[in-house]
């Protein structure tokens, strides 16, 4: 019976943790250190302990138990998260001040395009002066839609066009013919067909539909990446990810190495699993970025945004000015289409009236102001710069971070590995989901993309191809987007369906194994030379 009772002995002796043999290393420094993180001493050793507890620190002298493991594990990964949701605000910060520069900029030459109507168009006399409130809507429709309003520009155009057209006609009608609103309703359809106004309707509003649709998607697009950065700086890390983190920065307080900072491939690794999801973002967000680009060049290409925005009156003015010139012409086609109004040659005194009062006038040519051209050249430099700076964000983010953490390239040797103060050897791993397949670091399944950013990712592809179609002078608010929807990116589940070729978890390549299951293995073993002569000794009684 002595045997299986020395036995029982032996297993317990192992699994108990307690003051290493022969080392009374003191724990002052960590107990210090985790003081200061907020945690109290209790439980906390005074000297180092055996290390078989442990379960994400590597098993040896310690001054951890697994309580304070854990509070750390927990600690790190709070800290991460705030250090991501820092970098996060940064950037949000970064295309808030984009937002608003180019507001501010589009703004004001709105605001003075519509200052200069009366200027413009006061030598219409009636045909201003009556019609003011006319004009003034055609603006504010479209800084209403410049905001993100529901309207379709085209269709704004146009029933600006042909309102101005009734009023006109109506205007240059005899005092004693009554226009009834379904002749005048006749006489604004034949805008199309007649074009009373020349070419000017028709130009004009191809230009200020690929100006305003462009400005309007390019806010859209700032507004989209900040809510993108947002939503995907408030991904929780993964549990995987935790214990990683803490075997990067906090085992070695534990094992009493606080100086060492971890090697930078190292972190590289850590950070890169961690952020594996976050690094599938990169392919449509630099999508994105590089059609912002082009969106904001588009700007300056002739005719560049300053000179449609603020050419609006004098092309408003063309228009009308053209339509008196020839309105003898218009009015007989008019007749023809919707009939008479009123005895046949009673229009005729009054409309030679009209077009001699008219025919004083001179088409008003837009003249840019010198400056305007420069600043619309600093604006379109100052975006274009601050947007290449945001191409490589999610794949650089793992490297800021680990800028903050990691050793310095002259202490590659004598840094923390994850195991002790020496080289790190494995290779770093590359940017996404799947490339993490042989990671040695962070434990994931390649199969299960984190749904959030998958979602952001389909974000990124609609507003790319919104903005590829707004370069294109199409709205797609009123075109069909559901071809958008779909997402890409590496490692991610296309149409539900996920890749099943390769396993589901990847632990620790053969060649990078340090300390994985073995070392459970190997708990009790390591204190068996010490527990045989008293095995020995007992079996001797």
């Amino acid at each position: 019976m002595r045997l299986p009772v020395l036995l029982c002995v032996l297993v317990c002796l192992c699994a108990a943790p307690g003051p290493v043999a022969g080392a009374d290393k003191s724990c002052s420094d960590l107990r210090q250190f985790y003081t200061g993180k907020g945690f109290t001493l209790t439980e906390v050793p005074q000297t180092e302990i055996s290390g078989e507890h442990l379960r994400m620190c590597p098993q040896g002298p310690t001054c951890c138990t697994s309580t304070m493991e854990e509070s750390l594990a927990g600690l790190t990964a709070r800290e991460t998260e705030g250090l991501i949701r820092e970098a996060g605000r940064s950037l949000q910060a970064a295309f808030n001040a984009l937002h608003r520069s180019f507001d501010t900029y589009f703004t004001e030459l709105h605001i003075h395009s519509e200052r200069s109507l009366q200027e413009a168009l006061s030598p219409l006399g009636p045909l201003y002066s009556q019609n003011t409130r006319l004009y003034g809507d055609l603006y504010t429709d479209l800084r209403q839609y410049y905001r993100g309003s529901a309207l379709n520009l085209d269709e704004t155009l146009s029933e600006f066009w042909s309102r101005l057209l009734e009023r006109t006609f109506k205007s240059s009608a005899p005092a004693e013919v009554s226009l009834s609103e379904d002749y005048l309703e006749c006489v604004a359809k034949q805008q199309e067909t007649l074009r009373p106004f020349g070419d000017v309707p028709r130009d004009m509003k191809a230009k200020v539909i690929r100006a305003f649709v462009t400005a309007r998607s390019f806010v859209q697009g700032l507004i989209v990446s900040g809510e993108v950065v947002r939503k995907v700086s408030q991904v929780s890390l993964s549990p995987e990810c935790m214990k990683a983190l803490m075997k990067l920065v906090y085992c070695p307080h534990c094992r009493g190495m606080a100086s060492v900072k971890p090697c930078s491939n190292y972190c590289s690794n850590v950070m890169k699993g961690c952020l594996a999801n976050q690094a599938d973002l990169n392919p449509e967000w630099q999508n994105l970025i590089d059609t912002m680009i082009q969106v904001v060049s588009s700007f300056s290409t002739e005719p560049s945004l300053d000179v449609v925005l603020s050419s609006i009156p004098a092309r408003i003015y063309e228009a009308v000015h053209y339509q008196q010139q020839n309105m003898d012409t218009f009015t007989a086609k008019v007749y023809q289409m919707c009939g008479t109004p009123g005895e046949p040659g009673t229009g005729s005194p009054a409309l030679h009236e009209q077009r001699r009062k008219s025919g004083s006038l001179t088409a008003s040519e837009y003249k840019p102001s010198p400056t305007a051209g420069l600043r619309l050249e600093m604006q379109v430099s100052d975006l274009s710069s601050k947007l290449r700076e945001m191409r490589q964000y999610w794949t650089q983010l793992p490297m800021a971070l680990c800028s903050k953490l990691a050793a310095g390239g002259a202490s590659q040797d004598k840094c923390w590995n994850g195991i002790t103060k020496a080289r790190y050897l494995p290779e770093v791993m590359g940017d996404g989901l799947a490339s993490q397949i042989n990671n040695p670091e962070v434990e994931l399944d390649i199969t299960k993309p984190d749904m959030t950013i998958r979602q952001q990712i389909m974000q990124l592809k609609i507003m790319s191809n919104r903005l590829k179609n707004a370069l294109d002078g199409n709205d797609v608010d009123f075109q069909d987007a559901s071809d958008d929807i779909s997402g890409s990116g590496s490692g991610m589940c296309v149409g539900g369906q996920c890749s099943r070729s390769r396993p589901g978890l990847y632990a620790y390549s053969p060649d990078n194994n340090r300390v994985r299951g073995a070392a459970t293995s190997q708990t009790c073993l390591c204190s068996l030379p010490l527990l045989l002569p008293l095995v020995i000794l007992l079996l001797q009684r």
